[in-house]
């Protein structure tokens, strides 16, 4: 089965969205699409709301054994394909599924929203407290325009985190970008939803730290090698054992392609 995509595959439409289809690897969905970033803009024009879960192989092996996990990625609008080793499975049927790194949503989403015509309000949660201050103000300097309407650190008591959903119900951010960690991000995201349920609410993990000039990112021609992985390693020693789910993911993923079934659905 051969189920390229193209751009014409996620043609926009006025009312609703066009839906995504979606292919399950152990279990989990990534939805499959070119253009992700213009179909949330789509979706925030229409007041339709978004959990964002940037998927990798970890998140997979955790959530095969985390019901509650899995539960979020099930009923998550839109999981993307944000490791090597997802696009690596999906080739095992045929697919060829561009990777897009959570980082680079995020990324994109900021350029978005600071667009005249949109305008789109933007809040950043979690992380150190100076991480967080830095991030914001990184991308406050390369786009002048951008709306950062709320910045709180991921280190907050009970009281501050009333203070903090207080915060968020009273700027009601088009863009909400959280920083704690998977599987904590999707709990809180999850949790808190309600709150502004027309918004894009998007887990980003360690971006702050990229953002904030704290640790670098890989240079590009290592992404284009799917090796990022590595690279992270490399800065980040203590993050070994974290690894040790890729192998695992990999047997996992190559024995379902021999014994089981192709899951090719719309959501």
């Amino acid at each position: 089965m051969n189920t390229s995509l193209t751009h014409s595959d996620i043609s926009m439409s006025d009312r609703p969205p066009t839906p995504l289809p979606q292919f399950k690897i152990l279990g989990q969905p990534v939805h499959l699409a070119t253009d992700y970033s213009s179909w949330l803009i789509d979706r925030l024009q229409q007041g339709i709301g978004t959990h964002v879960v940037t998927m990798n192989a970890e998140i997979v092996i955790q959530a095969s054994h985390d019901l509650e996990l899995a539960k979020i990625i099930s009923n998550a609008e839109l999981v993307t394909p944000d490791g090597s080793g997802i696009i690596m499975a999906l080739r095992l049927y045929g697919i060829e599924q561009p990777r897009y790194a959570g980082i680079d949503l995020g990324e994109d989403l900021l350029r978005l929203a600071a667009k005249p015509e949109h305008n789109y309000s933007v809040f950043f949660y979690g992380g150190k407290p100076e991480i967080v201050d830095r991030a914001a103000q990184k991308w406050q300097t390369e786009l002048p325009n951008l709306k950062i309407v709320g910045i709180e650190h991921g280190y907050i008591d009970t009281e501050q985190q009333a203070n903090l959903l207080h915060q968020l119900q009273v700027a009601q951010p088009k863009i909400i970008l959280v920083a704690l960690g998977m599987p904590r991000q999707e709990i809180w995201i999850r949790d808190n939803f309600h709150l502004f349920p027309q918004a894009i609410w998007i887990g980003v993990g360690g971006s702050f730290d990229v953002w904030s000039g704290v640790k670098n990112r890989a240079p590009q021609y290592i992404r284009n090698l799917n090796l990022e992985w590595m690279y992270r390693i490399a800065q980040e020693p203590s993050r070994w054992r974290r690894s040790l789910a890729l192998p695992k993911f990999a047997v996992l993923a190559v024995a379902e392609r021999i014994w089981g079934k192709d899951r090719l659905a719309p959501h």
